[in-house]
């Protein structure tokens, strides 16, 4: 192949310019994203039932919907919140790279099963099935900056005018408004009042169900008719109305002297808002916010662009004193991540460019394997398309780390070919020569590299998925890599290499004065390598105690699953105590933000009053705020990092008693989880009380919190909240003649508010409700001045048949696999790696957790415990792929172990640099270290090739073929080995978005490939003489076996 293109320069340079072109082509269709498609798809069910509490819900939906669902095809787990609002909503999460379009199918078909055991009211309010995304794009905050617009007005506007165009906006999945105030008809009853003239909230319901209707009147003249009719009319009835006086003008009863009671007579009409659970602040003034989530599989970044766009359009059109602002954007980090690891590609093509340049000391050498950089690394995006890659962190990790693998093969050719020159061959000689001696290890070490990743295409899951996407780009850049090196290389030494003429000026003072000091090295190097082939037990007894140095560091050494990141924002939750009412919650808020707010380092808070951002629930007594950090390059200082700001607002909280604050950073995978840190969900498989589970749970957090592996643990469950049962006599009820269902109708239409039917108004349908004036629904005692009526036409109160007590249950009752669960949420000790906290709290659960109850982990920690199991796989199959094609390629069981076994050189070196810089050993580490055991066996096999020929094609003894190979070789493997190290040196010293991970990747392959090189130039030859030595003696043995002569002839 290399003789053709040596003769065919045209054809060599017109390859790798399709190569290059196609390349390009793709970059400017590829999708770019955070991540690889590795969030699990999840399906959500909700169903609402105006006016139950949690465990009505629980018994009468959750139950009925989770075991029809319970067992749907690749689900992994599923968890359901059951709340005190009426509210159920059940999230099913499914295998990565399940279909999510057939997973909603069957779902749906699934809940349908359900259906006809939901209370009425429940099926009427509505059930619904979606494909959802718990990955937030976007919070887009609508305001009214001089307070023209009261919160009514601006929630509405944001539904009405900008929440469906943003939903039709391909990449949306969902939106949710945090402080939503739907329009609705409200009727606000006078218990007092209706009980003088007699009347029931019943009979309010029904005069609006009368009288409000939608009737299609028909037409007069319509076919069939008569012969002769000329014209045909529709009849237009006016049914449903429309307006607080067509509402107001409502008759309720006619009354004895023949006048007419009205509704407005007896009650208040009002155009209000339908909910009053929540509110929605940005730095302190109210606003509509719209948190607006991906659709599972869209581009984050495209989406986000086209919003952005739209936003601008609807804007432009507010009414004056109505503005818009996107208050917080989740690909900013996206972007900033990228722009990062743009950079260090940047930076490391300069440094390998320095370390190529004073190898060779040429230009005109130099320039050949560089230009081989652009055609390996951009050809390599024309195979993201086939394979359904996006531009992500992982690709653009694995092209950073390319750059120096990719010269390598390049270099290797140009470093033989002017070796031949040196020895006064013609450049066209010299060429032919080198590609005859490297082709063979140039193809070895391109099939060894990618069959070190061959395993990872079997690996399922995310981690499967983090792998094979930097493993597969990995793999074509070193395809390339190998193609270049066989065909435009060749082809340009031909074309541009010439005798070494002395390089004048100072960089030829530097290239002199490196070379002289090269030569002194080569030459200590030298003298080493002979004593130790002299001596191999020192050399053997130096590689077994950095490999039992490698199980020891592997097993103490920290262990996660992918670090936290500083996205740019982060959550904080205050908890008051239970039963606190929305304003006091507000009171509470207000006096925070101006404190976050004041923080250095904090650009803007959104506050999501009544909600709950890590559980995704409403409750009175919970405020969530979005703290939204100043963009990376203005938060250069260890001050305004994200951790030293969490750690800043944790004490400024404790001025809060009143609180439970929690501050939780975003989970380190989008929609993997709501927060980051672990989620450990302890179950209640004995059917024991709300109140035994929270104790329990109880218990158990304060054995974790004596564990130093765990920070903050806490849990959101509570199953104290401040309750009242209405218990009835119903043996007295039934004497007066009321129906136990009256005395409940009217407790739900009074205090939970009934909707009655619907109204329209800007061309959209509303909700007309009917509930009591707050003021006769402010205290306990009031609930006993409600009144029914008796089967007689009496008005009696309800306090006239029973009694109010108090109680304590649950706001919300979680549920995890079928099971009611208390989540808890923690983060590892600083110090600690999750692997660790993972661990601690499995002990503290065995400790603590009484017989009937278990647990079970969710997201990012079930990801992580899942992963665990396959890496040893993935490692145990890379070597031996790597194994197999190395006897394959010297046709031998025995030799491949001299390359093999040098293999713990690079796990050490990656090991010692993780512990020595305090990281963790988490997926990019593990990812580092797979690649490690292609890099440290490629410079092994330069030194084996070589040292084989000469042993076997020249008959030299094997010591003497060792240190031939040894000082042939140490000149490219030194030379390929730092470009490749001094490549990885941005990765190493990232700041900025997504640093973490890039310093752990970084860290892994730097240290491991220093060791490898520093260490394996001399180790790779004791190690071939003693595999080399080894056969002799084997091969001799068996000779002598032969030889001896048996029994009978002698």
């Amino acid at each position: 192949m290399a003789h053709f293109f040596i003769h065919r320069p045209v054809f060599a340079v017109v390859v790798s310019l399709v190569v290059l072109i196609t390349g390009i082509a793709a970059l400017t269709v590829l999708p770019i994203a955070q991540f690889p498609q590795i969030t699990p798809p999840m399906i959500q069910v909700e169903v609402n039932y105006p006016g139950a509490n949690a465990e009505t819900v629980e018994s009468s939906i959750a139950s009925n919907i989770e075991q029809v669902i319970n067992g749907a095809e690749h689900m992994i787990y599923m968890s359901s919140r059951s709340s005190s609002d009426g509210r159920y909503v059940l999230q099913v999460v499914f295998e990565v790279g399940t279909n999510i379009d057939l997973a909603n199918v069957d779902i749906n078909n699934r809940v349908q099963q359900a259906i006809p055991r939901l209370p009425a009211d429940a099926v009427n309010a509505g059930v619904t099935v979606t494909k959802q995304s718990p990955d937030m794009l976007m919070v887009i905050s609508v305001y009214s900056p001089d307070n023209s617009y009261d919160d009514v007005f601006i929630s509405n506007y944001a539904t009405i005018n900008l929440v469906d165009a943003i939903a039709r906006t391909p990449g949306v999945g969902s939106t949710m408004i945090v402080g939503q105030r739907d329009y609705a008809m409200r009727f606000w009853l006078r218990p007092d009042r209706l009980a003088q003239l007699g009347i029931t909230a019943t009979d309010i319901s029904n005069a609006i169900q009368e009288q409000n209707v939608l009737t299609p009147a028909g037409a007069v003249g319509q076919p069939p008719a008569r012969a002769g009719v000329s014209f045909q009319y529709t009849i237009d009835v006016k049914g449903r109305l429309a307006s607080e006086q067509e509402f107001g003008d409502i008759v309720v009863r006619t009354l004895p002297d023949g006048s007419i009671l009205r509704a407005r007579d007896v009650v208040r009409t009002e155009l209000a808002a339908k909910t009053y659970t929540s509110f929605g602040r940005r730095d302190g003034v109210p606003s509509a916010l719209i948190n607006v989530y991906q659709l599972p599989g869209a581009n984050g970044i495209e989406t986000a662009t086209r919003l952005k766009k739209l936003m601008t359009e609807l804007g432009a059109v507010m009414p004056p004193g109505l503005q818009y602002d996107i208050a917080l954007d989740t690909t900013k980090f996206v972007s900033a991540a990228i722009d990062e690891v743009i950079h260090a590609l940047r930076d490391a093509i300069l440094l390998v460019l320095l370390v190529v340049f004073l190898f060779l000391g040429s230009f005109r050498a130099t320039l050949i394997p560089m230009l081989a950089v652009p055609v390996s690394l951009i050809g390599t995006f024309a195979a993201f398309v086939p394979l359904g890659f996006s531009i992500n962190t992982l690709t653009l990790f694995a092209i950073v780390l390319a750059v120096g693998i990719v010269v390598d093969d390049a270099i290797v050719v140009v470093e033989a070919v002017q070796h031949h020159i040196e020895h006064g061959i013609s450049p066209l000689d010299a060429t032919e020569r080198a590609m005859k001696e490297v082709s063979g290890p140039v193809v070895a070490i391109a099939l060894v590299l990618c069959a070190v990743f061959v395993p990872v295409a079997f690996i399922g899951g995310i981690t499967g998925q983090l792998y094979r996407q930097f493993a597969l780009t990995l793999s074509v850049s070193v395809l390339l890599s190998a193609l270049v090196a066989l065909s435009l290389t060749p082809a340009l030494c031909r074309l541009i290499l010439k005798p070494q003429q002395e390089t004048r000026g100072p960089l030829g003072a530097l290239v002199r004065g490196f070379n002289r000091g090269f030569g002194r090295l080569s030459d200590g190097y030298l003298s080493i390598v002979r004593g130790l082939v002299r001596r191999l037990a020192i050399g053997l007894g130096v590689l077994l105690l950095l490999s039992l140095g490698s199980g020891g560091l592997a097993k103490f050494l920290p262990s996660g699953f992918v670090p936290d990141e500083d996205l740019g924002y982060f959550y904080a939750v205050f908890s008051l105590p239970d039963g606190a009412s929305l304003e006091r919650t507000s009171e509470l808020a207000k006096r925070a933000e101006p404190e976050i707010l004041r923080t250095d380092g904090v650009q803007n808070v959104l506050t999501q009053g009544g909600f709950n951002q890590l559980t995704g629930t409403y409750s009175s007594n919970n405020v969530s705020f979005i703290v939204i950090l100043k963009p990376w390059e203005q938060r250069k200082t260890s001050e305004t990092q994200a951790a030293s700001i969490i750690e800043k607002l944790r004490a400024t909280f404790a001025k809060y008693p009143e609180a439970l604050s929690i501050v939780a950073v975003p989970p380190p995978i989008p929609g993997l989880g709501s927060a980051g840190g672990l989620q450990f969900e302890v179950q209640d498989r004995g059917g024991h009380s709300a109140g035994e589970l929270y104790d329990v749970s109880q218990r158990f957090l304060a054995e974790v919190a004596r564990a130093p592996e765990v920070s903050t643990p806490y849990s959101s469950y509570r199953a104290n909240m401040p309750q009242l049962r209405l218990a009835v006599d119903r043996d007295q009820a039934k004497e007066l003649g009321i129906a136990v269902s009256d005395i409940f109708q009217a407790l739900q239409v009074y205090l939970g508010g009934l909707e009655v039917n619907d109204f329209n108004l800007f061309g959209r349908t509303y909700k007309v409700v009917i509930q009591a004036e707050p003021q006769f629904r402010a205290t306990p005692n009031q609930i006993g001045n409600i009144f029914v009526r008796t089967s007689n036409g009496d008005m009696v109160p309800i306090s006239a048949f029973a009694r109010i007590e108090r109680k304590i249950g649950p706001d919300v009752i979680q549920r995890y696999n079928m099971f009611r669960s208390a989540e808890i949420n923690s983060s590892p000790a600083p110090g600690f790696s999750t692997g660790q906290t993972i661990s601690a709290m499995e002990t503290a659960a065995a400790k603590s957790l009484p017989p009937g109850y278990s647990y079970e982990w969710t997201g990012t920690a079930f990801q992580e415990k899942q992963a665990g199991s396959s890496q040893v796989l993935i490692l145990g199959m890379g070597l031996g792929f790597v194994f197999l094609f190395l006897a394959a390629q010297y046709e031998s069981w025995a030799i491949p172990f001299g390359v093999m076994l040098g293999l713990p050189l690079g796990i050490f070196g990656a090991l010692a640099g993780i512990g020595l810089r305090g990281l963790v050993n988490d997926v990019y580490a593990q990812i580092g270290i797979v690649m490690l055991m292609g890099l440290a066996a490629k410079n092994a096999i330069l030194i084996v090739e070589f040292a084989r020929n000469k042993h076997d094609q020249e008959g030299m003894p094997v010591r003497e073929a060792a240190i031939a190979g040894a000082k042939l070789r140490f000149r490219p493997i030194l030379m390929t080995s730092f470009a490749f190290i001094l490549g990885v040196i941005p990765l190493v010293i990232a700041s900025g978005a997504g640093s973490a991970s890039r310093q752990t990747m970084g860290t892994a392959v730097f240290g491991g490939m220093t060791v490898a090189t520093c260490l394996g130039v001399f180790i790779i030859p004791v190690l071939y003489c003693f595999i080399e030595l080894m056969i002799s003696r084997r091969s001799r043995h068996v000779k002598a076996q032969l030889a001896l002569p048996s029994e009978g002839e002698a």
